[in-house]
């Protein structure tokens, strides 16, 4: 069995919400597979299901060979699980935290007390072990809450939305050590909106929308499913007022995103775009500081698929009307 989770037709209805509709798909030991989808698509619902924390209302959850609801506890003995919301105990130590969780897992002492060593050291919190978590920062929780799910040797990890507003010591802890236990072997599931998180780490990504798969598949393969998506990236060194508004004057341009300092012109005809900046930025006395042609993102396709694009660029989206 080289199967690490398998969904087969998992249906959620809730009264007359149908949350999750007839899902099948499979992830594969030893990869890091992300699951994607705007609010609302049934991500939760799906990891809820898969985890056993849900009975669907029809339909199978296989982990690791075992179904998830007349196999039980074989099936939830390989898995580790770290919600969105913190479960750590605030009164105990960083120490006590991970012992206690040895515990629960029946592991021995000298077993627990190995284990929590080794995943301290590997979050970078073993010099604060006998404090208090109350005491942490929110990243720092995060990385407790991580090594927590891994105390019982799990086979197979789900992480949901694992560096969502975290500091970036945090999150480049996190996706190292998420990165080095992968190559040791574990399989990780990961729940996230960030796409260029998921661009970058996951070998396969699944994107849900209204309780469906929308597509599944790697990366680059999914990018290459909306080809035409392509565009000029530019930043200028001091960026004008209306530069918005000028540049969806441009001619070839479909839409044009502004991110922080730079912006994003969709085009058809990338090299006429060019030309076009060029002549913008002479006409304006204005110094380029970036000019890059690019091919369709994730988030591309997460958009054509979804029709949602992540709100910190929504508002400042602007669309060529001509």
């Amino acid at each position: 069995m080289d199967n690490a989770v398998e969904a087969i037709g998992l249906t959620k209805q809730f009264d007359k919400l149908l949350a999750v509709d007839n899902l099948s798909f499979s992830t594969t030991k030893g990869e890091i597979f992300g699951f994607l989808g705007p609010n609302g698509a049934g991500k939760t619902t799906t990891i809820r299901m898969l985890t056993g924390i849900s009975r669907p209302t029809k339909g199978t959850a296989k982990i690791m060979g075992y179904n998830i609801q007349t196999q039980s506890i074989q099936a939830k003995e390989q898995m580790g699980i770290v919600p969105d919301v913190s479960n750590i105990y605030n009164e105990l130590s960083a120490w006590d935290n991970l012992v206690f969780t040895g515990k629960l897992y029946d592991l021995p002492r000298e077993l627990r007390e190995t284990k929590a060593e080794d995943l301290l050291k590997m979050f970078g919190l073993y010099e604060r072990r006998g404090e208090k978590v109350q005491g942490f920062s929110r990243g720092m929780k995060r990385r407790i809450c991580i090594a927590m799910a891994l105390m019982n040797k799990s086979s197979i990890v789900f992480l949901d939305e694992p560096t969502s507003g975290l500091d970036v010591q945090s999150v480049l802890i996190i996706r190292e050590t998420i990165r080095k236990l992968n190559q040791e072997g574990l399989t990780i599931f990961i729940t996230t909106h960030n796409l260029e998180e998921a661009s970058q780490m996951c070998d396969r990504v699944a994107i849900i929308n209204h309780g469906k798969i929308a597509a599944i598949g790697t990366p680059e393969k999914l990018k290459r499913t909306v080809q035409g998506l392509q565009s000029v990236e530019i930043a200028f060194e001091t960026t004008p007022i209306n530069a918005l508004s000028d540049l969806k004057e441009l001619p070839n341009t479909r839409e044009i995103v502004k991110a922080g300092d730079k912006f994003r012109l969709f085009t058809d005809d990338p090299s006429s775009v060019l030309v076009s900046v060029w002549n913008y930025a002479q006409n304006n006395n204005l110094k380029l500081v970036t000019v890059n042609t690019l091919g369709p993102s994730l988030e591309d396709v997460f958009v054509s698929l979804t029709g949602s694009r992540p709100a910190t660029e929504e508002t400042n989206r602007g669309v060529k009307t001509k």
